[in-house]
């Protein structure tokens, strides 16, 4: 995976196919000490402690379409370049939170990406599902939360054309307000 956010999308939808109807994902820069944690955390079915144990392991996986699992070994090795690591954390029945954590500054830290079009592709394409986003970075603090969009689109499918534009432009505009001064 070339960004993080294609990293961030893996393991939302990983969470969706484990049957969570609520993702959070949480980008965290801390510019001045050096570091950047990515937490996103479902809902959904949980991991057995067995499981759980082996999470890690490229070649284990509860898909049934092929017999290998790279998402999480991939970004525990895209954390790693960059002198971090990830942790699991899941509960049977309540849900899985990852976390991954690396030195912001770190020449090999992969680039964050386009979470605009990463957090739209998630909506769009899980129109069931409610996303809460929030992304901190010098201080400032931008959060948007699917919920929130429900109520004020009533009978309106968030998963609308014209609504996904609309999400696309406040996430772009609200992440680039994070970055001026």
């Amino acid at each position: 995976m070339q960004d993080l956010s294609l990293h961030i999308l893996d393991v939302a939808e990983n969470g969706i196919n484990a049957g969570a109807n609520l993702i959070r994902i949480t980008v965290e820069e801390d510019i001045q000490g050096d570091k950047l944690t990515i937490t996103v955390e479902d809902n959904g079915r949980g991991m057995e402690p067995e499981f759980l144990r082996k999470a890690l392991d490229p070649f284990v996986t509860t898909r049934v379409t092929r017999k290998v699992g790279l998402g999480l070994s991939l970004l525990q090795q895209s954390a790693r370049l960059a002198e971090g690591d990830i942790k699991v954390d899941s509960t049977p029945g309540v849900g899985t939170k990852v976390t991954a954590f690396m030195k912001h500054g770190h020449i090999d830290r992969k680039p964050m990406g386009n979470m605009s079009e990463t957090m739209a592709t998630l909506i769009q394409g899980n129109p069931d599902v409610d996303f809460v986003y929030a992304h901190r970075k010098n201080g400032k603090e931008y959060q948007f939360d699917t919920r929130e969009l429900r109520v004020e689109l009533e009978e309106i499918p968030i998963n609308q054309p014209e609504v996904v534009s609309l999400i696309f432009d406040n996430l772009r505009d609200g992440l680039k307000a994070l970055s001026s001064n």
